[in-house]
């Protein structure tokens, strides 16, 4: 449990992290973060185990009692959004693209999608964000290495490397916790970052 994830907010309640639970319990009770709750009240280590949690919170044992556990946590001195450049990868494309395949338009389970080069490896094209897109299979098949234009396929968007703030997004179908939704959506969510430590 105490290895368990916990949603890591700056003080503009962007996420920006994910933490552990050991390590969200050690910011709160020093004072370095704020538990949150759904109606976005914030709680230092004495209100949020004296009542501020909410009552059907999870509860990690202690000496002194249960203790409930924050899925989401507030930074007190932390105002940026970490700089970092997003890396080209197999499941960011995926994100980028919102698991839809950008010919058809469906979106898909990840089993069910490819990547596709738009200008095909075979014509010079370049794996890169702005020659990838996240593909169906059967768009894949059907286009094969032609370009859209040839295979009479149409983009759904140009492809353009992600500019995501805050950098921790997630995707629909990977978010962990309740708790987490009111501050995942409200950012333009799309992908996850698993085990990323503050």
């Amino acid at each position: 449990m105490l290895n368990s994830s916990v949603l890591v907010l700056n003080r503009s309640f962007l996420p920006v992290h994910v933490t552990s639970l050991r390590r969200a319990f050690t910011l709160v009770y020093v004072g370095g973060a704020r538990a949150v709750d759904s109606r976005y009240q914030t709680f230092d280590f004495e209100e949020w185990t004296s009542g501020g949690a909410p009552t059907d919170a999870e509860a990690v044992g202690s000496t002194a009692g249960p203790v409930p556990v924050p899925r989401v946590i507030l930074l007190t001195h932390f105002d940026g959004v970490p700089k970092r450049r997003v890396r080209f990868s197999r499941s960011n494309v995926f994100a980028r693209d919102r698991f839809t395949c950008q010919y058809c338009g469906e979106q898909r389970p990840r089993s069910d999608l490819n990547l596709d080069h738009v200008v095909p490896r075979t014509m010079g094209g370049r794996t890169t964000w702005e020659n990838v897109v996240c593909c169906c299979l059967s768009c894949n098949r059907r286009k094969g290495g032609r370009t859209p234009e040839q295979a009479g396929f149409r983009l759904g968007r140009k492809p353009a490397r992600p500019r995501w703030s805050p950098v921790l997004s997630v995707a629909p179908a990977k978010v962990r916790y309740r708790e987490w939704r009111p501050f995942l959506f409200s950012s333009d969510a799309s992908a996850v970052s698993q085990g990323v430590a503050v």
